[in-house]
């Protein structure tokens, strides 16, 4: 195995992009690491990015988003008080990756790139609008969180290419979010279902929506048919009702042993109401 520190994304394309066998990445290395130790991958080519300047920064754009390193441990955005108070569901989401020694080091792009469908990081940021910068070979894209991956294990990434950052839009005001998940066990367990629900509001009532769904289906679901259900509402009983139904029929999950595809259908629906409501709280405060 060749270890490589590039100094710059450049020089790590490079690097990929000349490498012939299995490659992986370091940022936080929760993910990858485990899978070293326990055999599961052994890479040709390991490449640390946390060496490249900028990685660690979390950073308030000039229009009001954020832009977030690939660096950026889950500690460090739940340490970070303007990114909480604007986007506290994306944060609370990363939060439940893990213990507290693994939110030292895991990222919200490794949590991404891992390709679990059942990654608590990756509803929130779909449910966000949040986009990624890949850099690669062919030059620089942006692409949608949730396009990034395919299924599960896989991402849309092609060889040599990396993702330099994560940007969250503008939060506005009158907007909240909100993130919850189903697990067996009371803490460091995997999503049975989990749910992330963005909205904004015009008095009482709701104008836009993003409402994502994890661990029903092969990736991260974004559901038109539940912001559909609330937009134009004030998030009355009616509402939440077809909120309910509309997450419920989006769940296409499986039967595993952490519940059966019925159960897990039926919790989707309960975890997007309560989603909602904490989100259309925040935002009404």
């Amino acid at each position: 195995m060749r270890y490589h520190a590039p100094a710059t994304f450049d020089e790590a394309i490079a690097i990929a992009a000349g490498a012939s066998g299995v490659t992986r990445y370091l940022a936080g290395g929760t993910d990858v690491l485990v899978q070293l130790r326990a055999g599961m991958v052994t890479p040709d080519d390991l490449i640390d990015l946390k060496k490249i300047p900028g990685t660690h920064d979390i950073t308030r754009l000039p229009d009001g988003g954020w832009r977030i390193g690939i660096a950026v441990s889950g500690a460090e955005l739940g340490a970070h008080a303007e990114l909480v108070a604007d986007w506290p569901g994306v944060v609370e989401g990363m939060e439940l990756v893990g213990s507290t020694q693994v939110q030292g080091r895991a990222t919200l792009t490794g949590n991404l790139c891992n390709g679990s469908p059942a990654a608590d990081s990756v509803p929130g940021l779909v449910a966000a609008g949040a986009t990624v910068t890949i850099q690669g070979p062919n030059g620089t894209r942006e692409l949608p969180v949730e396009q990034v991956p395919v299924k599960p294990g896989k991402t849309a990434l092609e060889p040599g290419e990396i993702i330099t950052a994560i940007t969250l839009p503008a939060r506005g005001k009158s907007a909240g979010d909100a993130y919850l998940r189903f697990i067996p066990r009371t803490e460091m367990d995997i999503a049975v279902v989990g749910c992330a629900v963005s909205l904004v509001l015009d008095g009482d009532k709701v104008t836009a929506a993003r409402i994502s769904l994890g661990a029903v289906a092969p990736t991260v679901l974004l559901v038109q048919d539940c912001a559909d259900a609330i937009i134009g509402t004030t998030l009355d009983d009616a509402a939440l009702d077809k909120l309910a139904a509309a997450a419920s029929a989006a769940a296409k999950p499986i039967s595993d042993k952490r519940g059966p595809k019925e159960f897990r259908v039926d919790v989707a629906g309960v975890l997007a109401r309560r989603a909602a409501k904490i989100a259309y709280e925040r935002a009404k405060a």
